[in-house]
């Protein structure tokens, strides 16, 4: 990898860092000042979006090949992330205040702040162990709160379905969105599966590698 390359690579995830801590704080302040967790959208929700909007750079990365990854799983998570927030969380202002937005948006900070930690990291080729441990560990217990999202899309259903979301951009097609939404609330368990043993069996791979250059 070329120097400019990893300079970029250094300063594009230490920067993500920097803007998911700045998130999770925001989201702690509110909860901590208002006692409750409605306000997490009106904390966070513009900073997530932005840095999430930013995040379709890693798409761009993997299909360069200037790191591993690939194009279809961070292209699965960053198009379902989107989705959920533009589409959703950032039009529909009745669900702005649930649980599952807290839920959401704190699992999210917590595992954003990891990853593009150990990324930043292992760019400058001195990422310590045990942040590849909880890189590889944390996801165990925070990629399952990723399902929140179906929560509140199934909440957003009968307004989607009222007021008839998008009915300009559908309207030359034989579904509407709220069709849309309810096929994909059947097919995101199997999506959100793939990424989840996809995330297993980097586990095994990473941690192994490590396990055996320990043992060597």
């Amino acid at each position: 990898m070329s120097s400019p390359v990893k300079l970029y690579l250094l300063a594009y995830n230490s920067l993500q860092t920097i803007g998911w801590a700045v998130s999770l704080c925001r989201i702690l302040i509110s909860l901590a000042t208002t006692k409750s967790v409605a306000g997490s959208y009106a904390a966070a929700g513009d900073l997530i979006c932005l840095l999430q909007t930013v995040a379709f750079m890693e798409v761009l990365h993997g299909a360069l090949g200037i790191v591993p990854s690939g194009v279809l799983f961070p292209l699965m998570q960053w198009g379902g992330r989107m989705h959920f927030l533009l589409a959703i969380v950032r039009r529909i202002s009745e669900v702005q205040q649930l649980p599952s937005i807290f839920i959401t948006f704190l699992a999210w900070s917590l595992s954003d702040i990891i990853r593009y930690l150990h990324y930043a990291l292992n760019t400058l080729g001195s990422c310590p162990p045990w942040i590849t441990y909880i890189r590889y560990t944390a996801f165990i217990v925070l990629y399952p709160l990723g399902m929140a999202p179906v929560l509140i899309m199934i909440k957003a259903l009968p307004i989607v379905k009222m007021t008839n979301l998008y009915a300009d951009f559908f309207s030359g097609l034989p579904f509407n969105y709220y069709d849309f939404l309810r096929v994909l609330l059947l097919v995101y368990p199997f999506l959100w599966l793939k990424l989840y043993l996809h995330l297993f069996k980097q586990r095994r791979s990473k941690l192994g590698k490590s396990h055996r250059n320990k043992k060597e």
